[in-house]
């Protein structure tokens, strides 16, 4: 993860802001079902706190990538940090007020600020040489590992801190952000030449009809929407339906995360190996690997290999995919298609994680994960069948 060829401090300023900031999603991810749990009218709307903080991400995507093409990505990175520390203490308020729409609303919000940090990847390849893609993408997602750590032991050190359970965890989580903030004020926007930023972008008609453009899509949406429909499950399944403990979850929940990033590690160097369509087909036997454990039984070594089995599986469809998709677009069209690929990613993402919590109160954690196999079939079918 060295050796850059342009930008190396944004590289690593945006790897920092990564693994501060991606303690949101830890954060939330392990802790919201179990708040949920406790404020929801109803058992089944247990997880809409995660499901809400994603479709935040999702609406917000679109509109965080035109106002970065019109005041630069520097403005947008610091004024959402600023905005993260504020809605991190909005949800400790909403939970030390008991307010099951308070806190989902504090998760909406804190979602709007996802939709930013998920561009740290885009900024990060703009920043280097092409060639040096692949570990730029790799290097900004290690902070993942920090964060998968921290999240969960931010959410637990400060659960207990006031005197209404999980509060403050966010309090914790809105310190982290301002160390974000403060490593954001050193990125540096890109200059790009002028002719390539004044290119007039394709329709999107042209992109549609590219085989890399749909692989590229379709790894990150599949790969990102069955990750988390089993992610936001798990807590529930495990600490409320199977019974085990909160620290036992707890650590399933880090060790998943860790495998979402440890990967990134080495990433870059597989795709340089072996390419993108093998390290795309890769995570799809990876995601299938998945399923045959968990569905083996409900032990807890079975949630764990489970969901370590989930993390790689990501690392790979993801980076894959952004990487890929990183090849199909002009200087010029960036920020459309980048919005586009998000907005499709999230949409998927907001579904699968609204409908997690009832799938897996009313049919179960069998049914939830049979219903992911068809879509890694899908993805398989598709990245064998094509060259690219």
């Amino acid at each position: 993860m060295i050796g850059f060829q342009g930008s190396q401090r944004n590289v690593w300023v945006l790897f920092f802001a990564q693994a501060m900031m991606m303690c949101l999603g830890s954060t939330v991810v392990f802790a919201g079902g179990i708040i949920g749990t406790e404020l929801a009218p109803r058992e089944n709307l247990s997880t809409l706190p995660v499901a809400v903080m994603i479709i935040g991400t999702a609406v917000s995507v679109i509109p965080a990538n035109l106002l970065m093409k019109r005041f630069g990505r520097k403005n947008i990175f610091v004024a959402t940090g600023i905005l993260a520390i504020g809605y991190a203490l909005f949800a400790g308020h909403a939970i030390i007020e008991q307010s099951f729409s308070l806190f989902v609303l504090a998760c909406l919000l804190l979602g709007s600020c996802m939709s930013v940090i998920m561009q740290f990847r885009f900024a990060a390849i703009e920043s280097v040489e092409t060639a040096d893609a692949p570990i730029a993408t790799s290097t900004v997602l290690v902070g993942g590992i920090i964060a998968a750590v921290l999240g969960p032991e931010l959410a637990l050190a400060g659960k207990n801190l006031l005197q209404t359970s999980f509060a403050g965890s966010f309090v914790l989580l809105s310190g982290v952000f301002s160390l974000a903030l403060l490593s954001l004020f050193f990125y540096r926007n890109v200059e790009h030449k002028t002719q390539e930023t004044d290119e007039a972008p394709r329709p999107f008609a042209q992109f549609f009809a590219q085989r890399t453009f749909w692989i590229a899509l379709v790894a990150g949406a599949f790969g990102y929407a069955l990750m988390s429909f089993v992610m936001t499950a798990t807590p529930v399944s495990m600490n409320k339906l199977d019974g085990f403990s909160l620290l036992e979850t707890k650590r399933v929940i880090q060790s998943h995360v860790l495998a979402m990033y440890v990967p990134s590690l080495f990433t870059g160097w597989l795709i340089r190996s072996l390419g993108l369509r093998k390290l795309i087909i890769a995570g799809g036997i990876v995601y299938l690997l998945t399923l045959v454990v968990a569905l083996s039984g409900h032990a807890l070594w079975q949630y764990w290999i489970s969901l370590i089995l989930l993390g790689i599986g990501w690392n790979f469809l993801f980076i894959g995919g952004t990487v890929l998709l990183s090849t199909t677009y002009k200087v010029s069209e960036r920020f459309r298609i980048q919005s586009l690929n998000d907005f499709i990613i999230l949409g998927l993402q907001a579904t699968a994680s609204i409908s997690a919590g009832y799938i897996v109160y009313e049919l179960g954690w069998d049914f939830l994960l049979w219903i992911c196999l068809p879509f890694m079939v899908v993805l398989l079918s598709l990245a064998i069948s094509r060259k690219f």
